[in-house]
This record gives C-alpha cells, sequence and structure tokens, in this order.
C-alpha cells in the first residue's frame, strides 16, 4: 500500500489563548459581516477613490451609524481599510467581495452562510456523536432536495458559488495537466465543464467528454454546447457516476467530487476503474484536510459537509488509501494551487 508523510500542521503564531478562543466563538459574527457587506454591496459601491462612510450608507441606503459599526468590525479582519482621515478604502481581502473581481469570492462568501447553515451548526454535537449529518433531521429533506424544491434563492447562490470556483481553478489545472499525445479526456462529474473548456481550449487536437447529473450538464458552459466554439469536440453525457460511467478516455478528470459517504465514493472509483482500459490515466484533484496553508479552510468546510451530507474532505493518506483500495496505480501527487492537489493515477494492465 502506498503510503504518505503527513503534511506539518503548523500554524502562524496564535494571539494569547484567552483572546484567541474570544475570538473564536465570536467567528459568527465576523462571518455575519461578511455576508452583511456582501448583501448590501458596500464593496461594490466602493470604487478606487476612498468614500465617506455617509456616501457609502446613501449608495447602498443604510443608516451611517450602523454601516460604520459594521465597516469597524470587518477592518478589524482586514476587510476594508480605514484611513486616517476617516474615509473608508479598499483592501486586497474587500475587492474580493466585488461582483466584477476577476477572483471574487463575492458567491462564495454568500453560499458559506446561507440561513440553512446557521441552523445546522448548532447541531455538530449531534453529527459527531453519530457520525451522519444532520440535514435531513432540520429540514426533512436531504440536502440537495431541500436546495432544489424549497430554496431557490440559496441553490442560486451554490450555483453560484460552485461556478466561480471551477472557473477560477479550471485554468491552473489547464496549466498543471501534461496532455501531450492524448487525445481524449473525460471530466467525470465536471459540473458545467469548465476544466473541460480550459483545457480544450488548451490543446486544439483533443476531445472531451462532460460527465454529470442531468440537470447539471444542461446548463454547461455555452462554449461547449450546440453553437458553442469547443461543441464539435465535446460529448455530454448525462449520469450519475456513483451508477455507471459510459465513457472511454485516455485521461479522466475528476475533482472536488469525491466528498461523498465512503460507499459513493468507492462506488465511483470503481465505476472509473471499470470504465477506463489499461494504461489509462486517472487524475484526482481534490482539497486536502492537511494541507497546511489552507487547513482553516478544508478543515471547516469537512464539518460543513457531514452537517450537510455525511461527507467528509480527504487527508493524504485517505485519499491515497480509497484510490489504492480502487485498484489504481498512483504516481505524483502535485500542488495545484494554494488549495487543490492532484493526485495522478494510472490503470494496471
Amino acid at each position: 500500500m502506498t503510503t504518505v508523510d503527513p503534511a506539518p500542521t503548523t500554524l502562524e503564531p496564535a494571539p494569547p489563548a484567552p483572546m484567541r478562543l474570544r475570538e473564536l466563538v465570536f467567528g459568527a459574527a465576523r462571518a455575519a459581516a461578511v455576508r452583511a457587506a456582501v448583501r448590501l454591496g458596500v464593496a461594490d459601491a466602493l470604487g478606487d477613490t476612498p468614500r465617506t462612510v455617509e456616501e457609502l450608507a446613501a449608495a447602498v441606503e443604510t443608516e451611517p451609524g450602523t454601516l460604520r459599526r459594521l465597516l469597524r468590525a470587518l477592518v478589524g479582519q482586514g476587510v476594508f481599510e480605514e484611513r486616517p482621515d476617516g474615509t473608508f478604502a479598499h483592501t486586497e481581502m474587500s475587492r474580493l467581495l466585488r461582483e466584477d473581481d476577476p477572483h471574487s469570492l463575492r458567491y462564495i462568501a454568500l453560499w458559506c452562510t446561507e440561513p440553512w447553515t446557521w441552523d445546522v451548526w448548532p447541531k455538530l454535537d449531534e453529527a459527531v456523536r453519530s457520525g451522519r449529518g444532520v440535514f435531513q433531521d432540520v429540514y426533512g429533506k436531504e440536502f440537495f432536495p431541500y436546495l432544489n424544491e424549497d430554496a431557490p434563492e440559496s441553490a442560486y447562490v451554490f450555483n453560484r458559488a460552485m461556478t466561480t470556483s471551477s472557473r477560477q481553478s479550471a485554468q491552473d489545472v489547464a496549466d498543471l495537466l501534461d496532455l501531450t499525445g492524448v487525445s481524449s479526456v473525460a471530466d467525470i462529474g465536471g459540473g458545467q465543464g469548465h476544466v473541460l473548456a480550459s483545457l480544450l481550449e488548451r490543446h486544439p487536437d483533443l476531445h472531451g467528454t462532460l460527465l454529470d447529473l442531468p440537470g447539471v450538464v444542461e446548463n454547461a458552459d455555452p462554449r461547449l454546447r450546440e453553437g458553442g466554439s469547443l461543441a464539435s469536440r465535446v460529448r455530454i453525457v448525462p449520469g450519475d457516476c456513483r451508477e455507471s460511467i459510459p465513457v472511454e478516455a485516455d485521461v479522466y478528470v475528476i475533482k472536488n467530487i469525491l466528498e461523498w459517504d465512503d460507499d459513493s465514493t468507492r462506488r465511483a472509483l470503481a465505476n472509473v476503474r471499470k470504465a477506463a482500459r489499461p494504461g489509462a490515466r486517472v487524475v484526482v484533484i481534490e482539497n486536502l484536510v492537511d494541507d497546511t496553508p489552507s487547513m482553516r479552510f478544508t478543515t471547516a468546510m469537512d464539518l460543513l459537509l457531514l452537517l450537510n451530507v455525511g461527507g467528509a474532505k480527504h487527508t493524504r493518506q485517505s485519499l491515497v488509501d480509497r484510490l489504492t483500495e480502487a485498484g489504481l496505480l498512483i504516481g505524483e501527487i502535485r500542488p495545484v494551487n494554494a488549495y487543490l492537489h492532484a493526485f495522478e493515477c494510472t490503470v494496471p494492465a
């Protein structure tokens, strides 16, 4: 069995323990402040020129006094800057809340603070005790049926957040993968196909297949759909990779979908193994909870996955174990960017 050394988990020096604990238990206030700023449109109203709180309040239709209190809380976290003359200006973080920023995290910020999250977080002890998600206990439905049937605004935010995340990492994946000599690639559970589109644009002779649920692929990237610039080199296949993968390709890309319960993850990998011919490459791309630079984010997402779908983020070793169990031969494990790693695998003869 392949093993990997655990990643170091040392973080930057923390403030004194009593203050750090106080900050931790008030974490909801910081998250709520970011959400409020996004929903009010404060970052969008603030351009390159610093503005007074009165000017901002008029632009976003709030009371100046309470907006100042919100901004004060955010300034303390590095979101916005208060100048000596009392005006407010952007910081690197606050610009990420703008709709028009090319690296915008606006919808990620909304998604992580959607109304349902406030209902399930207090039940984390129950999820830890039982080892299963609690979403259905709270809402009477599983997570995705609830989202699509009862919470259209949250579903919209989710889709925008996933699209944002996929678009931002798609170019990094295209930069990483060497597809020299490859004629076909399959993006399994590939969402709207942003990674696939980036790969096809990079390699003009490449053909690709996008497989995901019917309701997902019907909204595929316009470049991939009929009439799109890449449509002649693409096949779109509606399906569930946990049930079957009717796709043969030289390279299979599996990005950020092996976060379900163990049974679903094993079924998906087994189906890839069945579909792929000997010698085919399987590239699995995931966030890792033992990746020090991003572990504060990934460990929090790991707990949210437990709450809403009973899923989990992987450690390096747990993903190595799953891939080995599926009969894949693991080669290099490489960083894609600051928060993703690619596991390069091949299908044995």
